[in-house]
């Protein structure tokens, strides 16, 4: 899978950009806040439809424009994708894939596949389980259009069953109006928290020998789904916990609070982990999650490498450097140092500076 083609007009400090990037190794090089990230923002955003950063569409579109176009131009298994974007500042974004218009955001999921790694990422052993259940769902959904369609409905029912809790007071029929949600909400859930579970137990036969290799064979990783409750008993437990989601107005028992550990053997990396422990994880969680998506779609994704490498001591970088074989990957950086330090081959390197683009040699 490779992204042979990428056209930007009017999005963030771009007025128009054409990008070429090598199917191999390219690195975008310049300052702080001269348009780096942009670059990756855009392969993800055409890959799931969302920004990595969270923001609204009007939050892309360039200061003083009403609107912002990205053509992505792909070629996967010998076959040529091109996805086309529509930023708006007031309405819905429109997408096209080959000229084809897409209803649905979700239907992007699977064309491309990308994973992305930022300096962010580093911390998601430490941070809220709400991150590391965003990691989990944002790969099931690149790699599983069933758990899309299941995290979709999932999602809009709990919003509606948490409306109806905020305004019970006004209602007098609320628990004939909750058997019915209740029923949906136990239907989807229970198909999310077994795709969830499936999902940890692959990653896991990855990430060990990952990490083993990482901590010279110091440490052994193992990551522990933590679901609020089984996928069997959801719908006994939502019933059972009906008078305290009423008084409190909110669905307290599903798998919008699951989380997910990781153990050094009988140590919670978390809560007892050091710094360098928990950014080891981190980063055997990443190249595991590689190794998956090879394994489950049979090709190789789209590496997206924002600004990591300065996160990570040689030993660490040396690692995450020598598993790019074979695989596209967009690195950015400020300065081209530790690649010639590493000796790392590299196809193309572009200079960014305020928002343009200018190719230079290796």
């Amino acid at each position: 899978m490779k992204v042979k083609k990428i056209e930007l007009s009017n999005y963030r400090n771009y007025e128009s950009l054409l990008l070429e990037p090598d199917g191999d190794t390219n690195i975008l090089y310049g300052d702080n806040a001269q348009g780096k990230t942009n670059i990756l923002e855009s392969i993800y955003l055409c890959s799931t439809g969302k920004s990595h950063r969270g923001n609204k569409d009007k939050e892309i579109i360039r200061f003083g424009e009403d609107e912002a176009h990205i053509k992505m131009f792909v070629e996967k298994k010998e076959k040529n994708f091109r996805i086309d974007m529509h930023l708006k500042k007031n309405r819905a974004k429109g997408i096209a894939v080959n000229g084809i218009p897409v209803k649905k955001v979700s239907e992007l999921f699977g064309i491309v596949n990308v994973v992305f790694f930022s300096p962010e990422d580093l911390s998601i052993i430490k941070n809220g389980p709400a991150e590391r259940r965003r990691f989990i769902d944002l790969e099931l959904c690149q790699l599983d259009k069933l758990y899309v369609y299941n995290l979709t409905n999932y999602s809009k029912v709990l919003l509606q069953r948490n409306k109806l809790l905020k305004d019970s007071y006004y209602s007098q029929d609320i628990n004939d109006m909750l058997d019915i949600w209740d029923m949906q909400l136990a239907e989807y859930g229970s198909k999310l928290i077994e795709r969830r579970r499936k999902f940890v137990n692959e990653i896991n036969e990855i990430i060990k020998p990952i990490h083993r290799k990482l901590t010279d064979f110091k440490e052994n990783i193992e990551i522990k789904y933590n679901y609020n409750v089984s996928e069997e008993a959801f719908y006994d437990v939502l019933k059972q916990n009906r008078e305290r989601d009423i008084r409190t107005k909110t669905t307290n028992s599903g798998p919008h609070r699951d989380d997910i550990s990781f153990y050094n053997g009988d140590v919670d990396m978390r809560v007892y982990g050091s710094q360098g422990q928990q950014r080891t994880a981190a980063l055997s969680l990443k190249l595991a999650e590689i190794e998956l998506v090879k394994k489950i779609i049979n090709d190789t994704p789209i590496l997206l490498l924002d600004d990591v490498l300065s996160e990570l001591d040689s030993n660490r970088q040396n690692h995450l450097l020598s598993s790019l074989n074979d695989i596209q990957t967009v690195i950015t950086c400020t300065g081209l140092d530790e690649f010639i330090e590493n000796r790392f081959k590299i196809n193309k390197v572009f200079k960014v500076t305020d928002g343009t683009i200018e190719s230079k040699t290796v």
